[in-house]
């Protein structure tokens, strides 16, 4: 049976592919190449939903920090100047980019005088590691001896803090920050006595606290210093030396990381035990098109950016093939001694990925005319892959915020849980040797370039107060979790369960408008023709002449039948689709009747009767299109007229009349969209569909035995932050004004959600807007108030909302909501995300707010681009979607009646169909197989599920109403029938028997 064992298998296959796409093995400079089409070839969707599950024992957990971003204190306690401390006091310039402020790191987070505060924030997240960088000019204010007793002081109190609380310092001797006097006096890193000087410095480091550290890492970013700070001048220093100065220094970078190196190794590795290696920063990238060519141009840039410094380090001590045969003599040369002596300085892979280097700092020329992606995951098996399966340490990682963002940085939170996850597929999927992960940073300071517009601390800093005292952001918490969780472990409600649904359950698809062509069959023509065989081949009416002519009959309705035959494919029990009030009646009045049309409707639902499929009919759908009105009421004010709630009630009963005997399940509206709605057009359509319903109540419920009611839509809005308290308010209004705003009226008081009331009132009193809730009369409160029979609802997706204004784009002002994304979420070619627990959240949720109602689930689905490979993602949604819904009716007891999926076919609801539409012909997509076999088995039946024994049901036919009535007269007509038979059968043998006894 399909059940939820079937649906935990069916992930299975896609895991042991990962295994046989293979995992790196001994890796060499080229071989990342075959990263593109590894990753194109994973299963989707399933390689790319969320991996639920635990990093390895003794994952190491951390943040980090750079002493010019968080010190401060920049002429405190003997601290030289840096070349960052002269690059933020330079005038602003006229050309070029502006200076990164006024003050720069001056104060910034002022970390130097605030030790034990940031050690405090450290103990409160539980990390295992903190890394820090040590600032050259604080240690040696001069680049060279005699050393800063007050710095040293300094670093060892904050080493000392961290011993106590069993955090390990990962220690960065140079982040950016040169001195100035070394820059001034040698030229900084252009210059060849440079590498020796930093050795120096190293030293001093090694011996001052080298007993206390067991990770070092050299420098940061080489790239970034090289590149920007001697060839485009964008960063201090800011010398504009071209690519021949840049490849420089990057040279000179290279053999001071290898000096020290050397210098640990030889000196001090015996003793302290630690580790050396250098943070080395890079983008990723992926063709334009899967071509040869362009995957050449993707292995070029990223050899041209990570490679530049890690193939000399990782691999060969020279640098990549691609640089070698680019550049010519723009690069340097290594001699085979400086290989030699470069080759294999680095005891772990020290990897920095995020907002510093991507979509900023990275040079476009660098990208060679491919596209910057965010793939953390795919860079890591990159790295595997071409340098020889390292150990990966991450010592730098996350996104960044607006620096208007104080407590809520939801956009934060989801770049972090994206790189965090991908970094799990790494090692769980992917075979890639990750042992450790450091969020980007600790605390909100001064970010290089951009100055303070942007955020990247887990803490937030107010730069303006005195004190700068730390608060902590909801990433604090959600970063808390994580470490004490060791990843993303199974939570129970995110397994699929077995079972199924009661007898009786709706299965449903929907069409919003069937395809309607009341073109006559050829039968029905009373002319008669001749047909010319011997000339023109052809039919020639003769005139004048005419056979008789017979009354028209549903069959004869070609695409009537075509359409039937499809939805019996999908062994589907109802069947919903909306009817066209603007060509029903044209002119919104029972003065024109389009009567070819009312019949087609008739005969559409008899003939789904016949074949045992419920009709589900609405009565109006909105549309782009006069909002599916007739154009005498578009023309009039719509629904803000009150005239159009009198002719909606004069419609409804003429389609009850018309359509009545064969319709039992009736919708009034079909998702009226609120996004369009003014609030005296949705007062409106509430009195018109409760007079609509008390229509039916009072005139045709009792002949005709239906059941009628609103359909909304309501998709899920969930709080960005869960842990915030804003956020669920933000959700908590959001999920009123999109739903409560119908159904509250209807479903539950009467009267509109007060939430509602009491926002509008602020906002009208606060900005002098102009939007007044009407108000219902009494009568009106009890003309509303239960008209329903059931609560129809229409689900796409789930959105994340937030409090704080972070992305202007994505901002109601007038709701005070941002919308937020989970990076994390599967999303459709149309960007909507896959959700399935958030139609469980809502089910409960009307169950809460509205009681024990009967729900239906009228509309769920998903576009594709009409693509196979897209329909998979349909696959995935249908069964789990539906798998949440079994959820919501047996864990949550939601009294839920039906599920109908969206939509029929492709050619009335395009990229949403079950049945693909090309060339005039329907096709159905595996996904209907898909949901047939659901349907089939009425939900997920497992081994241990019982039986459900369910009375077969007899579809109400009113063509078959002459045979129920008739029993008897039936019974005796077929007994006589038979025995004519019989005694035709004895005549004819006892006549044959006497001709041959006369013979």
């Amino acid at each position: 049976p399909a059940g939820s064992m079937a649906l935990a298998a069916s992930l299975l296959p896609p895991l042991l592919l990962l295994l046989l796409l293979g995992r790196p093995g001994l890796g060499a400079p080229g071989q990342g190449a075959g990263t593109w089409s590894r990753f194109a070839r994973l299963p989707y969707p399933q390689d790319q939903l969320f991996l639920h599950d635990t990093f390895p024992d003794g994952f190491l957990w951390g943040a980090g920090s750079a002493a010019y971003q968080t010190e401060g204190g920049w002429r405190q306690g003997g601290k030289g100047a840096s070349v960052w401390d002269t690059f933020a006091h330079r005038p602003a310039t006229p050309s070029g980019a502006a200076p990164p402020g006024p003050v720069g790191g001056d104060v910034a987070s002022d970390s130097y005088n605030n030790l034990f505060r940031d050690v405090e924030a450290l103990r409160r997240l539980g990390v295992s590691h903190y890394r820090f960088s040590l600032s050259w000019a604080r240690l040696l204010p001069n680049g060279t001896a005699p050393p800063n007793p007050a710095g040293l002081a300094h670093y060892g109190r904050l080493l000392a803090r961290l011993r106590e609380l069993g955090v390990e310092p990962v220690v960065t001797l140079y982040h950016w920050d040169l001195p100035q006097a070394l820059q001034d006096a040698f030229g900084g890193w252009a210059s060849p006595v440079l590498p020796g000087l930093f050795r120096d410095y190293a030293e001093l480091c090694f011996r001052h606290f080298g007993g206390q550290v067991r990770y070092w890492l050299t420098m940061d970013n080489p790239y970034v210093v090289a590149w920007h700070g001697y060839g485009t001048g964008r960063l201090p220093p800011g010398v504009r030396g071209g690519p021949r100065l840049g490849y420089l220094a990057a040279h000179h970078l290279l053999q001071a990381h290898a000096k020290v190196w050397h210098l640990y190794n030889d000196h001090f590795r015996p003793a302290q035990r630690g580790k050396v290696s250098v943070a080395l920063s890079s983008h990723w990238i992926k063709p334009q098109h899967m071509t040869e060519k362009n995957i050449k141009e993707c292995q070029k840039s990223l050899d041209f950016v990570l490679g530049w410094f890690a193939k000399p380090i990782f691999i060969d001590g020279d640098y990549p093939e691609n640089m070698r045969s680019n550049l010519s003599s723009l690069l340097p040369e290594f001699s085979e001694a400086e290989k030699k002596y470069l080759k294999g300085t680095a005891d772990f892979f020290a990897l920095s990925f995020g907002a510093t280097l991507s979509f900023q700092l990275l040079d476009s020329h660098m990208k060679f005319q491919q596209l910057e992606s965010i793939s953390l995951r795919q860079l890591l098996y990159w790295i595997n892959s071409e340098y020889n399966n390292p150990q990966i340490f991450i010592v730098e990682n996350s996104w960044f915020v607006s620096g208007t963002t104080k407590k809520d940085d939801a956009k934060y939170i989801y770049y972090l849980k994206k790189f965090i996850m991908e970094t799990l597929k790494a090692i769980r999927y992917d075979g890639v040797n990750v042992f450790g992960y450091t969020v980007w940073s600790l605390l909100d300071g001064f970010e290089w370039h951009r100055g303070y517009s942007i955020r990247r601390g887990l803490f937030y800093v107010d730069f303006q107060s005195h004190d700068k005292k730390l608060m902590p952001k909801s990433s604090v918490l959600f970063y808390q979790k994580l470490i004490e969780k060791n990843g993303f472990p199974p939570l129970p409600e995110n397994q699929p369960i077995e079972g199924i649904f009661p007898c009786g359950f709706a299965w449903g698809i929907v069409d919003n408008y069937i395809q309607v062509d009341t073109t006559p069959a050829q039968f029905l023509d009373s002319s008669v023709y001749v047909w010319d065989v011997h000339q023109t081949k052809q039919l020639i009416k003769v005139d004048g002449v005419y056979a008789s002519k017979r009354k028209r009959h549903c069959v004869d309705f070609a695409a009537i039948r075509l359409q039937i035959s499809l939805l019996q494919e999908m062994h589907v029990t109802h069947f919903q689709f909306s009817l066209k009030w603007s060509l029903i009646l044209p002119l919104g009045n029972l003065s024109l009747i389009n009567h070819t049309l009312v019949h087609y409707y008739q005969c559409f639902a008899s003939e789904l009767l016949r074949v045992n499929i419920t009709p589900v009919v609405a009565l109006w759908q909105p549309m782009i299109e006069n909002q599916e009105l007739p154009v005498s009421l578009a023309k009039y004010g719509a629904w803000e007229n009150t005239e159009t709630v009198q002719a909606f009630v004069e419609y409804a009963r003429f389609c009850f009349t018309s359509l009545g005997d064969h319709v039992k399940f009736w919708i009034t509206m079909n998702e009226p969209s609120v996004k369009n709605l003014t609030y005296t057009a949705g007062h409106n359509l509430l009195k018109a569909h409760a007079k609509v319903w008390h229509l039916y109540d009072r005139e045709f419920r009792r002949s005709q035995k239906g059941k009628i009611s609103i359909a909304l839509q309501a998709d899920w809005v969930e709080p960005a932050c869960p842990f915030s308290r804003n956020d669920q308010e933000v959700a908590d209004r959001i999920l009123e004004f999109d739903i409560g705003w119908l159904a509250e009226p209807i479903f539950g008081n009467g009267d509109y959600p007060e939430v509602m009331r009491a926002w509008l009132h602020r906002r009208n009193s606060i900005d002098l807007y102009n939007f007044h809730l009407p108000f219902f009369s009494e009568d009106e409160k009890k003309l509303i108030q239960g008209s329903f029979d059931f609560f129809a609802l229409s689900h796409y997706t789930t959105t994340l909302v937030g409090s704080e204004k972070e992305d202007a784009v994505k901002y109601d002002h007038y709701l005070e909501v941002q919308m937020i994304s989970d990076i994390t979420w599967l999303h459709s070619p149309s960007r909507a995300a896959v959700v399935p627990w958030g139609l469980r959240k809502l089910l409960k949720w009307v169950k809460s707010k509205y009681g024990n109602v009967p729900v239906y689930v009228m509309a769920n689905g998903i576009d594709d681009d009409q693509n196979m490979v897209h329909d998979k993602l349909r696959v995935y949604y249908i069964q789990n979607y539906i798998n949440e819904a079994l959820k919501a009716y047996t864990l949550d007891d939601v009294n839920l009646q039906g599920y109908f999926v969206y939509s029929f076919n492709d050619k009335t609801a395009p990229k949403y169909g079950l049945y693909s539409y090309v060339a005039n012909q329907y096709e159905p997509k595996p996904s209907l197989k898909h949901y047939r076999e659901i349907i089939g088995n009425n939900g997920f039946p497992g081994p241990e599920t019982p039986d459900l024994l369910c009375p077969e049901e007899v579809a109400s036919c009113a063509d078959c109403h002459f045979f129920r009535t008739r029993k008897s007269l039936l019974a005796f007509v077929s007994f006589v029938f038979v025995a004519f038979i019989v005694t035709i059968f004895f005549i004819t043998y006892y006549s044959k028997r006497v001709e041959r006894r006369y013979k």
